[in-house]
């Protein structure tokens, strides 16, 4: 395709120049006639000479300005040309002035066809300015030209309105151009040009007029004003080419590729005068490449091999940062060779590494861009099966909800798979992920176009129906999608049965997706129990007796929308009554929960997403109330649970260590209580963070000893500091000699260990002295006071027992039978103890 426009293009020029020949040979064989017929009468052999000397002195004196692939020059050829109609006749002149044309184009050593054409140009260019004289009456060399200035005016602008007409069609036609184009390029300093050659051209007819002699001066004072041009156009090329420059590289500063690719491409077209550009980089994936000129873009995609563009190229690296890593490549593409100036060359680096920065910008703004939607995705989608995940469910859900005018009548669908334990636990997990694969994609399939499927974790699912007729449809709806669970699944070639329990929830007035997902969980419970396949939501079944499990629900997903209060128990030293430390406890506010449940909210808050706030929450209002019992003289520890996921994120101990600081406390002033379970786990991460927290500072505790599963081997192991016997002993300590033998044994083991031991649940004075007697330090209950606010606990430390501030019960003294020894009886790298 290229190859036949080139074709074409040659064609027609061949056609414009032999038109000019044409014309010229026309003009020649009138001249002819005139030297046949002798009516011209040659001038002398000095003047004849200047005058060739001057028209090659004019032509090479020239100033070249590239137009993509051809260059044009702006010379003084035409005022040579008036010159010599002023001075000799019509034939002579057009002689000179063409010989002098030929002369200087075979010296510039110019192709045949640019000779033709210049010399053809220059005889009906200086032929028309002759008929402009013989119009006016103006008779060469017998008129003086100073004396028909108006003559010699008028036939200067025919020579140069001639010049233009014929030259400038050739030269756009050469690229492509429009001609209006190069009428319009540098015309004012082709203006300013016309006006030195005519200021030349009057003074050099004055020159004549004095005295013909000095007309060999002329040569100098031509080359001379043309050097002064060239310094001005040089200087304006420049001037042209730094502003273009800023305006390009301004102009790709784009945080999109795209955008950045495509104004690179025209930018460099306008700015080199290149026929085509490309630009190629190497992406993720593969290479792409942008082609395109001045007007616009012509090929965007995969990158192409050099022959699809135009012949003749000049390339320059694109590089990265490091100026060793190629990004790619930007070529200025022509149809026929081309060198740049130095100038141009400097530009093009200059271009070049403007760009290679807006790409690696618009990059790297790409790649940020394609990160946060990826991290945005994942963190509204399930990770196995590509579902909206519980939290995008709530999240959408309520949007649609305060829409639902524009969604018509709505109801959620709760789905759990029956018997997927038994699958996981008899075929593996990875069986029971393709089970929950094959549950999602039959969701989707059977669900409306509108509707929205999510799977809520583990093994229960839910979708939100839209678009409803009626309330009653929902029902009709959720057992369509349950049946198309129930077929059996083809896993590893078994056939593996797939069954699922419903409920369903129709949105009401003001009903939120918090109350829809937990109405839909008591009518899946209620489903289960009735063994039935889909159960529809109605008050009278929304009652305690529904289950627990509902209320579980409830608690993980409203725990921050319902009151909890975060109370404060005393810990004490056993022999002194005095306040050594205070164990902060989260509890229900709300009237319809049981306030002394605490277990049963941790592990509500713990199955759902909200632990991460729960668990800031609490942490914070412990930290707050240690520093500010500080800073009323009780410089005592706080301790705080921590749910069994904590220990599971790396990342939590600096989540501790970061509000330790932000309320500018010591770490040793902060007590974590792990439980049995989860303390003694084989899980490295578990293992990690327990040892970066003891690092750091921060004490550790076992809660509930005696109570679990724990092993002397294991507890050897654990990093804590401190352990609490279940109150399981403490309550049967003063009657049972099982009792005392577990809390001897601990005091034992914790002395061996070098790791304090405490009571939990004292209740009486002789649970108290039994214990101390036992070798237990510390110990907390309900004789010593139940879990307070902060506040009250700071009045209570205030007023002190028996005139004694920070004391919650008066001394034992040495009224027990027998002398405590002391739990620390050496120095360990274990670490400090808790006080007692």
């Amino acid at each position: 395709m290229t190859r036949s426009k080139d074709e074409a293009t040659d064609r027609q020029l061949h056609r414009l120049v032999g038109l000019v020949a044409l014309l010229a040979v026309v003009v020649l064989g009138d001249l002819t006639r005139q030297f046949v017929s002798r009516d011209v009468h040659p001038p002398s052999p000095a003047l004849l000479a200047a005058l060739v000397l001057i028209a090659v002195v004019a032509r090479l004196a020239s100033v070249r300005v590239r137009l993509r692939t051809t260059h044009f020059s702006i010379n003084w050829s035409l005022a040579a040309c008036v010159l010599a109609l002023s001075t000799t006749s019509v034939p002579w002149a057009v002689m000179t002035a063409t010989a002098g044309i030929l002369i200087a184009y075979v010296a510039l050593r110019r192709k045949p066809i640019q000779i033709l054409f210049a010399a053809s140009k220059a005889v009906v260019g200086t032929a028309a300015g002759g008929a402009v004289l013989t119009a006016f009456g103006m008779h060469a060399p017998t008129d003086p030209p100073l004396d028909n200035i108006g003559a010699v005016i008028a036939a200067y602008f025919a020579t140069e309105i001639v010049d233009e007409l014929l030259g400038n069609p050739v030269v756009a036609r050469a690229n492509r151009t429009p001609v209006w184009q190069l009428f319009v390029s540098y015309w004012d300093v082709r203006a300013m040009s016309l006006a030195a050659r005519f200021a030349m051209v009057m003074l050099s007819l004055a020159i004549i007029t004095f005295n013909s002699a000095l007309l060999l001066s002329l040569p100098p004072l031509a080359f001379s004003l043309h050097l002064w041009n060239a310094q001005r156009m040089r200087a304006r090329a420049e001037s042209e080419t730094w502003q273009r420059l800023a305006s390009a590289t301004e102009g790709i500063n784009d945080v999109d590729l795209d955008r950045v690719l495509r104004l690179g491409v025209t930018r460099a077209a306008e700015l080199f005068s290149a026929e085509q550009v490309d630009i190629e980089i190497q992406l993720r994936d593969a290479a792409r490449l942008v082609r395109g000129d001045g007007a616009g873009i012509i090929v965007d995609g995969a990158a192409l091999s050099a022959a699809d563009g135009l012949p003749h190229a000049i390339a320059v690296a694109l590089k990265g940062n490091d100026d060793t890593t190629r990004l790619g490549e930007l070529r200025l593409r022509f149809r026929g060779e081309v060198k740049l100036s130095e100038r141009e060359q400097y530009t093009l680096r200059t271009f070049a590494s403007a760009l290679s920065t807006a790409l690696r910008n618009a990059a790297a703004y790409t790649e940020l861009e394609r990160i946060a939607a990826e991290h945005a995705h994942a963190a509204a989608h399930d990770a196995l099966t590509g579902l909206t995940n519980r939290r995008a469910l709530l999240d959408q859900g309520g949007t649609m909800l305060a829409r639902r005018s524009e969604h018509g009548v709505m109801a959620l669908l709760l789905i759990d798979l029956n018997h997927f334990k038994e699958i996981n636990d008899t075929l593996g997990h990875a069986a029971g992920d393709l089970v929950i694969i094959a549950a999602a994609h039959r969701l989707l399939a059977a669900a409306g176009p509108d509707d929205l499927v999510a799977r809520l974790g583990g093994d229960e699912f839910a979708v939100l129906l839209t678009g409803l007729p009626a309330p009653a449809v929902a029902s009709h709806r959720a057992e369509a999608l349950l049946a198309a669970l129930h077929h059996p699944v083809d896993i590893e070639g078994m056939r593996v049965g797939m069954e699922a329990s419903g409920g369903v929830a129709v949105a009401t007035g003001t009903s939120g997706m918090v109350e829809l997902l937990r109405r839909a969980d008591v009518a899946m419970y209620q489903a289960k129990r009735a063994g039935e396949r889909v159960a529809v939501y109605t008050r009278r079944r929304d009652s305690v007796e529904v289950g627990r499990r509902t209320r579980d629900g409830e608690r993980v997903t409203t725990t921050l929308d319902r009151p909890f209060a975060v109370s404060f128990q005393p810990i004490v030293d056993l022999a002194t009554g005095e306040v050594i430390a205070a164990e902060a406890l989260a509890r229900w506010r709300d009237g319809a929960r049981r306030p002394d449940d605490p277990q049963a909210m941790l592990e509500a808050v713990d199955r759902g997403s909200l632990l991460p706030e729960m668990r800031a929450a609490v942490l914070d209002l412990a930290l707050l109330s240690a520093a500010n019992w500080r800073d009323a003289g009780f410089d005592i520890p706080v301790a705080v649970n921590i749910a069994p996921h904590s220990l599971l994120d790396a990342r939590f101990p600096e989540l501790v260590l970061s509000r330790i600081a932000c309320h500018e406390l010591s770490p040793d002033r902060l007590i974590l209580e792990l439980t049995e379970a989860l303390a003694t786990t084989q899980l490295e991460v578990v293992g990690g963070v327990l040892r970066t927290l003891r690092t750091a500072g921060v004490r550790l505790a076992l809660d509930d000893f005696g109570d679990g599963a724990a092993s002397l081997s294991m507890l050897s192991q654990l990093p804590v500091h401190q352990i609490k016997i279940a109150p399981e002993f403490v309550h049967r300590v003063s009657s049972s000699d099982e009792a005392k033998a577990v809390v001897r044994s601990s005091v034992e083991l914790g002395r061996s260990l070098n790791v304090a031991i405490m009571a939990e649940g004292i209740e009486t004075e002789r649970q108290r002295r039994d214990l101390w007697e036992l070798g237990c330090a510390a110990g907390q209950g309900q004789l010593f006071g139940r879990p307070m606010p902060a506040s009250r606990l700071l009045g209570a430390l205030h007023r002190g027992c028996a005139g004694r501030p920070g004391a919650l019960a008066e001394p034992l003294h040495n009224e027990g039978s027998v002398v405590r020894i002391p739990t620390a009886r050496r120095a360990s790298p274990r670490g400090d103890r808790l006080p007692h």
